[in-house]
């Protein structure tokens, strides 16, 4: 594999503990600005919706651009975002730091995806995505924890601070590992990859990606008060907790890496149905060791989709490649918009934390439904799978 997929991933790493390490800050960051765990939750959502939109404008104004120019201005546009947020005064200037941060880390991978795409074969696409998306998964491992630990002690403008100095690393690894010739431009006119959009098959994929994300993302929210309100665990445990969830989606997404570039659509079954069985377990408010346990086969059933879903986005565009990874960006972060929104509605229509359980569940039942569907459309014009090298 090249060396530019293994810096991309661990590109990724930064941008990763940004999006997600807020899951642990929820409280704290509520606390300090005066408004409720619900309300801070759309934190996450404000992030969701800068990608949800910029991955595919940015890609297409950065379509004809080189690819190692757009993914350093958009990583110096993420290092200070996140000190616009560390000094934020108010809610309101934490929600558009939040929105700038997003739009720069729509724009990285929507570069990074397209990069990598154009320096690897077609029947290895899973593999390299899976080792992009591994820094997210990695962030959650270490990241994640380590910011929500940071933040608890420290307090979470120190977190901002630490996140923006890892942006800031990455990008001097991207400015000496990325070569200007890795893919140094688009490949063709905007209207060329546009036509590849009139698939339905592709808007069911897209589906999927958005469906499986908001699966696993409605629970992942409110894991921090989930586990201390409704399980009982005490709040010192939680960066362990979400160290466990990450540990089980790094183990996910280096397995459903292995056969996502040849059984994409086995593997999204596969994962979808590990999700609702965790769930599930969690759903009865299940005793601290078991909860714990069922974290980590959670973040494993996850993640194990996400190769997946990538590889069987590009499959179904192959003519698109830049916007292929940007429209799927978009369907990941249209679950993410959707799944704390949801969480939200039902927490305080005072059905408890444990409700996220049981929306997961339903968001998962769609995709299983959904991914079914796709795999009879596939039969029916006789799609072949990718086959792995």
């Amino acid at each position: 594999m090249p060396l530019t997929v293994y810096v991309l991933g661990l590109s990724v790493f930064a941008l990763g503990t940004s999006e997600f390490m807020l899951a642990g800050l929820l409280p704290s960051i509520a606390a300090d600005l005066g408004v409720s765990i619900p309300d801070a939750g759309l934190l996450i959502s404000a992030f969701a919706v800068g990608m949800l939109a910029g991955a595919p404008l940015l890609a297409m104004a950065t379509h004809r651009l080189p690819r190692r120019t757009t993914l350093l201005v958009m990583l110096a546009v993420f290092a200070a975002s996140h000190a616009l947020g560390a000094l934020a005064p108010g809610y309101g200037a934490l929600f558009v730091s939040r929105v700038l941060a997003a739009l720069a880390c729509a724009g990285f991978w929507a570069a990074a995806a397209s990069t990598t795409i154009g320096i690897v074969a077609a029947n290895r696409r899973g593999r390299a995505l899976a080792i992009i998306t591994g820094g997210l998964t990695m962030a959650t491992v270490a990241g994640v924890p380590l910011g929500t630990a940071l933040g608890q002690h420290a307090g979470w403008r120190v977190a901002f601070w630490a996140v923006g100095g890892a942006a800031l690393v990455a990008m001097v690894a991207v400015a000496v590992f990325v070569r200007p010739t890795d893919h140094p431009g688009g490949r063709g006119p905007l209207t060329t990859e546009l036509r590849a959009y009139r698939r339905p098959a592709l808007w069911l994929a897209l589906g999927i990606t958005a469906l499986s994300t908001a699966a696993i993302t409605v629970c992942f929210s409110y894991l921090s008060p989930l586990f201390t309100d409704s399980i009982g665990g005490p709040a010192a445990a939680v960066p362990w907790v979400l160290a466990l969830y990450g540990a089980g989606a790094l183990a996910g997404i280096t397995t459903g890496g292995r056969y996502a570039d040849a059984h994409p659509i086995g593997t999204i079954t596969g994962g979808a149905l590990i999700v609702v069985a965790a769930l599930a377990v969690l759903a009865t408010a299940p005793p601290v060791p078991v909860a714990l346990a069922t974290i980590t086969v959670l973040g494993f059933g996850g993640f194990a989709v996400n190769p997946a879903v990538n590889a069987r986005v590009f499959a179904l565009a192959e003519s698109a490649p830049s916007l292929a990874g940007a429209s799927n960006t978009s369907a990941f972060n249209a679950g993410i918009v959707v799944a704390p929104w949801l969480g939200g509605l039902t927490i305080n229509a005072g059905f408890g934390y444990l409700s996220v359980t049981w929306l997961g569940i339903g968001l998962a039942a769609l995709t299983l439904a959904a991914t079914g569907w796709a795999a009879l459309i596939q039969r029916a014009s006789v799609l072949p799978e990718p086959v792995a090298a």
